[in-house]
């Protein structure tokens, strides 16, 4: 009898290659398609050479090869390729069979398909994947979501390819309904724009402000990661640092200062948008992108606009440490932020998300992999119904500890003329959030006088809605409230 396969994968790009070798070592039969049939065989007798993999030719050939509930993995490119692939897959396929989309799909897509294949008697999945290629190959971070049914049959799969942290917990588990896999994973990426926005920050003021050199950058970011910044994106920004060129210079002072960007951080503050959730500092690592890529008319305005002369007279080891603690007070509240808009997204689709999981799915293999999420974990597993992060006692002592520094940047930073957005729109989220009174009743006042929009009263319950007929000359009649 022909043997058959424990999954199948279409798409043999470097992600869906280094996938499928990482489940062919743990002992999974996989087998492969690719639309350019010419891959396959080049794999089969490449990397794939002399393992158990079987190359299949047509995507009748690939369903037939698998064993059942046969599981089908595509890792193409979101959008209309992965419609076009549930389509050719659904007549090869019966009742209970699955269907998964590993790649960077827009999570309202997830909802639609999990729902249309699950109309079809199929089960669906759509899971984010993080970790790039090295992450796909010996271990990524790997989140889950869809049809509930369909966990049970790929979690020992999923969960033996996946990254692990200690004792040997995996950075996989099941997140939730329809797109909720995919929503976490954009929530990723949006965290991930954030962190990094927040350490380009700190090294522009390194080297504009305090005159560094990429060696003693390369130094404070070595010390940085062994302490509670440690974490992925530190730890390559050291490496970067240190990396010298053909002529033994730095290489990174000769990168163009322009950033490209695939829509998974736009994504999640147009999320943020539509469900009311104030995602500041992800919002201005986008636009900072935004900003980079203007980069002819950034020229320009550079011999025309001009700002303070910068001028550093402190103490730079005090202000060096001063800046520590705002890039890491910062990183706390862009994480306080992600898990906010995913608590809201929870309510709004009624998934039942496990924040701890959460923060330990992303612990390991992922790109905003960081000692830090051992202590989300641990906030949410002492108190699930933790509405904020800031609220836990760990984080609010971290941020009052750090704020004084993190103030002090943000001073120096601005009255010298350095651009450090993230910086201070998370310490703006930190004054307005701990506010009790925020100037809001004014807002509301002007609402009413323009538009009649009606306000409450501090005096009367909550629920209850005033017009005043601020001129004389209008009327009694209200707009129709509403919020976002």
């Amino acid at each position: 009898m022909k043997q058959k396969a424990d999954i199948g994968l279409i798409g043999l790009a470097v992600m869906g290659e280094n996938l499928v070798l990482n489940m062919e070592s743990k002992g999974y039969t996989v087998a492969v398609f690719n639309r350019t049939v010419e891959k396959v065989d080049k794999f089969i007798e490449g990397r794939g050479a002399g393992k158990n993999f079987i190359g299949a030719r047509s995507i009748k050939e690939l369903c037939e090869s698998l064993k059942r509930p046969r599981k089908v993995m595509m890792l193409v490119k979101a959008g209309k390729p992965v419609d076009d692939f549930i389509e050719q897959l659904i007549p090869h396929l019966e009742e209970g069979d699955i269907i998964i989309d590993g790649g960077n799909t827009h999570f309202p897509d997830t909802n639609r398909r999990t729902k249309y294949v699950e109309s079809k008697g199929l089960l669906y999945i759509g899971t984010g994947v993080s970790g790039g290629e090295e992450g796909a190959l010996l271990g990524p971070s790997i989140m889950p979501g869809g049809s509930p049914a369909a966990w049970p049959y790929v979690k020992d799969i999923f969960q033996a390819i996946s990254a692990k942290v200690e004792n040997n917990a995996p950075c996989c588990d099941w997140v939730g309904e329809d797109g909720a896999g995919h929503f976490v994973k954009m929530v990723h990426n949006g965290i991930e724009y954030g962190d990094m926005q927040i350490i380009n920050e700190a090294y522009h003021i390194m080297k504009d402000l305090l005159g560094m050199s990429a060696d003693e950058m390369h130094e404070v970011f070595k010390k940085w990661n062994k302490g509670d910044l440690d974490s992925y994106l530190i730890e390559i920004t050291r490496d970067i640092l240190a990396f010298k060129d053909e002529n033994g210079e730095p290489l990174v002072e000769k990168i163009l200062d322009t950033a490209g960007q695939k829509g998974t951080g736009k994504w999640t503050g147009i999320a943020a948008l539509d469900l009311g959730i104030p995602l500041t500092l992800i919002g201005e690592a986008v636009f900072s992108r935004c900003l980079s890529a203007q980069k002819d008319i950034r020229v320009k305005a550079s011999k025309v606009l001009k700002g303070p002369k910068v001028n550093f007279t402190g103490d730079k080891l005090q202000f060096i440490a001063d800046l520590e603690d705002a890039v890491f007070a910062s990183k706390i509240i862009s994480y306080a932020q992600g898990y906010d808009l995913m608590m809201e997204a929870s309510k709004e689709y009624k998934w039942h998300l496990n924040y701890g999981g959460i923060a330990l799915m992303w612990r390991g293999g992922c790109i905003i992999r960081s000692a830090f999420l051992g202590d989300i974990k641990k906030a949410f597993d002492k108190n699930p119904a933790l509405e904020n992060l800031l609220l836990d006692p760990y984080f609010k002592e971290k941020v009052e500890q750090a704020q004084a520094g993190w103030r002090r940047v943000a001073v120096a930073a601005l009255s010298n003329g350095i651009p450090v957005p993230a910086l201070t729109s998370a310490l703006n989220y930190f004054d307005g959030f701990r506010c009790e009174r925020l100037p809001a009743n004014l807002l509301q006042a002007q609402r009413d006088y323009f538009g009649a929009h009606t306000y409450e009263r501090i005096d009367k319950p909550r629920g209850k809605f005033f017009h005043t007929n601020w001129t004389g000359r209008g009327g009694d009649t209200a707009s129709t409230f509403y919020e976002v």
